[in-house]
């Protein structure tokens, strides 16, 4: 069964930084292009960035480049996001996804359960 669960979350200062991690399981994840979202209390999820299978290739929302920063290592089925200079409104849910093909392009269709980011003072 495929399977992806993040972690790294938790309770942050503002201007602080965290790493979140995915672990993926299941299926070929150097395959597979992924991204990052997030999702704020009674909305629909925002797409943050994405990463091509290889890493060659990252994109960002806007809203969090240059501030946000995703990678992933494949020998470890893991992708990452490293979140810095975190204000008050990047409190959300956090979580990764699977895209269909090798491109971040591509629709998704697997996603975990999310990590809680909590920007707090």
């Amino acid at each position: 069964e495929a399977q992806l669960v993040e972690s790294g979350g938790g309770l942050v200062l503002p201007g602080g930084s965290l790493k979140l991690s995915c672990v993926a399981s299941g299926f070929p994840f150097d395959a597979y292009g992924m991204s990052w979202l997030r999702q704020f209390p009674g909305k629909n999820p925002d797409w943050l960035a994405g990463i091509e299978r290889d890493g060659s290739k990252t994109i960002y929302a806007n809203s969090v480049e240059g501030r946000f920063v995703i990678s992933r290592d494949n020998f470890q089925n893991t992708v990452y996001l490293q979140l810095n200079n975190l204000q008050s409104d990047d409190t959300a849910m956090y979580f990764c996804a699977k895209h269909v093909s090798v491109s971040p392009f591509s629709q998704t269709d697997l996603r975990g359960q999310g990590t809680q980011v909590t920007v707090s003072s």
